[in-house]
């Protein structure tokens, strides 16, 4: 089965591209596959890692600067076709609550006007992201579940107008193969397993029940990194203000977000198909071969 001859993928902030599938963006590369990334926001509300960069935390400053970091993970995983949803600056963050227990989000109370997830601006998302698939013509959109992975109204949001942009281009389903993002539920446990066997991991490793996962059962597709989880863990570290990376040279490597809890960079990447043509599921399978 041949590979996919175009891919975007429709992510709501910088990082979340790397984090969810910078191993498939960069196997695509390699595998002569045209990678569109549709980034929704600059992360404007993000917290800030690094203590020496903790002056951009809610200053103007840090789209600039996240959109760097953006720019040096893209050329890390080889992708050179990067859109902004509706240009620089037209939607931004909107922020988040935590809620519940570990990895968990909602949308808070009140949304700035601008931002991502407000209700009023979706058919003008839709539509922002329509005009970039029809002049792309993909076999293959990845985004989001309908719980945007973890919560977050940002990826709920991309999620809907992924959905929504692929049906307006390809009603019945025969030519886009639209895809969520997962992570299987075991082997998530069994890389947080092995990285509590590392004496030398500063952070705290969480238990799998905090992180949002999967039943393996569910997932469509895995692809293997193999050697492009070089490039991820690249990209990874472009993305300094959000991410720490931990690489002693054992297995696996792990990264931590701005709550400090240890996760495992898994050596494959987990799909979802939501919808599409016969065939959709061995084309992305291919890109593992």
């Amino acid at each position: 089965m041949p590979v996919p001859r175009r891919m975007v993928l429709v992510h709501a902030h910088p990082d979340d591209e790397t984090i969810t599938c910078g191993g498939l963006m960069a196997r695509a590369v390699e595998a002569g596959v045209e990678v569109t990334l549709v980034t929704c926001t600059l992360g404007e509300l993000g917290e800030v890692i690094p203590p020496e960069l903790k002056n951009l935390e809610g200053a103007p400053e840090l789209a600039e600067h996240r959109a760097g970091e953006l720019a040096r993970a893209c050329a890390a995983l080889g992708v050179t076709d990067h859109r902004l949803l509706g240009g620089p600056g037209r939607w931004h963050d909107s922020g988040m609550v935590a809620t519940g227990r570990g990895i968990r989000a909602a949308a808070p109370a009140d949304l700035a006007e601008g931002a991502f997830s407000r209700r009023a601006d979706v058919d003008l998302q839709v539509a922002a992201l329509a005009e970039v698939l029809g002049e792309v013509g993909p076999d293959v959109v990845v985004s989001y579940d309908a719980a945007g992975g973890y919560g977050h109204p940002d990826h709920v949001r991309a999620h809907e107008i992924a959905g929504g942009a692929v049906e307006r281009l390809d009603p019945v389903a025969e030519r886009i193969g639209l895809w969520a993002t997962a992570a299987a539920h075991g082997e998530v446990a069994a890389g947080l397993d092995s990285l509590r066997r590392r004496a030398w991991l500063p952070l705290p490793v969480p238990p799998v029940e905090d992180l949002p996962t999967v039943p393996d059962d569910t997932v469509t597709v895995r692809v293997a990194l193999g050697p492009a989880r070089v490039r991820k863990i690249a990209a990874l570290r472009a993305h300094a203000t959000q991410i720490r990376v931990f690489d002693d040279g054992h297995e696996p490597p792990a990264f931590a977000l701005s709550n400090d809890l240890a996760q495992p960079v898994l050596p494959a990447e987990g799909f979802v198909l939501l919808r599409g043509p016969a065939g959709a599921t061995a084309a992305l399978a291919a890109l593992s071969a």
